[in-house]
């Protein structure tokens, strides 16, 4: 009932009432976290990447996380094509001491052309220099290997990548999307400082084994789409509003047969959130903070408000029985729909 409801509203809105969004104590920095040895921000700064490319989208708000102490900011040579890297770097000149910057390669989409991996040695290397000039940088603080080159061995890539290290180009290294006993190996190769993987309400898949291994190894989680790509902000009701590029619009989730379902859950999160006197978006984020001290979310906006609400996130404590029922109500099998199509779920978890 929830779905249908909502899918005759306006498509994207503020579902909650004004009266229940938390006041806020300007300028409150944001609490402090660890990625292995790596100290962020709580809450990070992810690409607002599913809009047209916009300095304006990425640099005023970065300067503002800057000025409530989130420093941890991530990019991707993928991104925009590069441009987000480049407006990064723009945005971060002069305040280069105050970011901690994390990009990513080896994500490979050619326009109209199948997707795909490159984990080769040396095209680390030459990823790597393209995203220095773009960032306007010597030195990456966390480089991750966006995706899994399942033609590599992942031994050969974080070789590369060690080597990096060795010649002062990049301090920490990361992997994304790994499973398990991948991350073991590139573990073993070189320390990895943290995992990166889709994490949220509504994809769990961490859950089963991936948290506990970056217990047991020391690894920072950090947690992209933390949001649900936008969903869990109860602002989305169908793909309509999405541009053409907008990735969403293939993404099973929000196609029409699983919009009523996921709906529904929206709306359970909406009330719940209401108790908590925050918008579903900041309860969304704290249950993310709740589940381990190592994960840090990257949800990424366009909008200077939505911004100040996300980094609010991390002063909130909702009540244990808020949190279970959260965990509850999105258990596996509860969503509608993977997260992603087949031939890209083919790409992740390898």
């Amino acid at each position: 009932m929830g779905g249908t409801i909502l899918l005759a509203a306006a498509r994207v809105q503020r579902a909650y009432p004004e009266s229940l969004s938390p006041m806020r104590i300007v300028d409150v920095p944001c609490p402090r976290r660890r990625l292995g040895a790596l100290e962020v921000s709580a809450i990070g700064l992810g690409a607002p990447i599913y809009a047209e490319p916009s300095a304006s989208a990425v640099i005023p708000n970065l300067h503002r996380a800057l000025d409530r102490g989130v420093d941890f900011v991530d990019t991707s040579d993928i991104y925009w094509r590069g441009q987000h890297e480049e407006f990064v770097g723009q945005a971060i000149k002069g305040h280069r001491q105050r970011v901690v910057l994390a990009t990513k390669f080896g994500n490979i989409r050619p326009p109209g052309g199948t997707p795909s991996a490159n984990g080769r040695p040396e095209y680390v290397i030459q990823a790597c220099e393209a995203s220095l000039r773009r960032l306007d940088v010597d030195l990456i603080d966390l480089y991750y290997i966006h995706r899994i080159d399942p033609t590599v061995a992942i031994e050969e890539t974080v070789g590369a990548m060690a080597r990096l290290v060795e010649h002062g180009k990049v301090r920490h290294l990361g992997i994304c999307e790994a499973a398990p006993a991948t991350l073991r190996r590139a573990h073993a190769a070189h320390p990895m400082t943290a995992l990166q993987t889709e994490y949220s309400l509504w994809s769990r898949d961490p859950e089963d084994g991936l948290l506990d291994l970056c217990a047991e190894l020391g690894i920072g989680f950090v947690a992209y789409s933390p949001l649900g790509r936008g969903f869990l902000t109860g602002t989305i009701t169908d793909a309509q509003g999405f541009g053409e590029a907008d990735l969403r619009r293939g993404m099973p989730r929000f196609q029409p047969e699983n919009l009523p379902q996921n709906l529904a859950l929206v709306e359970r999160l909406k009330e719940l959130a209401a108790h908590e006197a925050s918008s579903p978006a900041q309860l969304a984020l704290a249950w993310v903070l709740s589940q381990r001290p190592f994960i840090v979310p990257i949800p990424g906006t366009r909008q200077p408000r939505w911004l100040e609400e996300n980094i609010d996130a991390a002063q909130l404590a909702p009540a244990p029985a808020t949190l279970a029922a959260l965990s509850r109500l999105f258990a596996a099998g509860t969503v509608a729909g993977p997260r992603y199509s087949a031939a890209e779920r083919r790409r992740v978890e390898l």
